[in-house]
This record gives structure tokens, sequence and C-alpha cells, in this order.
């Protein structure tokens, strides 16, 4: 893992094409503005988290009617 101390106005560069702009510091709270192109996904990681959950309990539901037709069909 990388660390990185920054101020705030100034930017990290992540690859070619994802700017991370420190927006604000205030007490424990820093504001960050991402640019990044829009095939790039940027969530907060407790919401990516809930996406991760949410495609594997829907993958679960689709595995489980794929063999309720299979054992119709046999």
């Amino acid at each position: 893992m990388l660390v990185l101390s920054r101020k705030k106005g100034e930017q990290i560069v992540i690859g070619d094409d994802i700017e991370i702009s420190i927006v604000d510091i205030q007490s424990d709270q820093v504001k960050l503005a991402i640019k990044a192109p829009k095939e790039v996904s940027v969530h907060r990681k407790e919401i990516y988290l809930q996406i991760q959950e949410e495609n594997l309990r829907a993958s679960k539901i689709d595995s489980t009617a794929v063999d309720k037709l299979k054992n119709m069909i046999e």
C-alpha cells in the first residue's frame, strides 16, 4: 500500500487518466474530487461491498433457479 501526504488543492494521479484532488480538509474529514473515465467505477468502499454482496446473492438465486429448471426437464 502506498501512503501519500497531500495538502488542500494538491492532486494524486493514478495511471494516465485518473486524478484525485484534495478539495477540503476539516477536522477528521477529507473531501476528495475524483476525475476518471466513465467506464471506471468509483464507489465508497461500503457501497462497493454492498454491490458485491448483492451480486453474490443474485448469482445464488440464479443458480437455484437453473437447478430447478434442470430438475423439471429430467
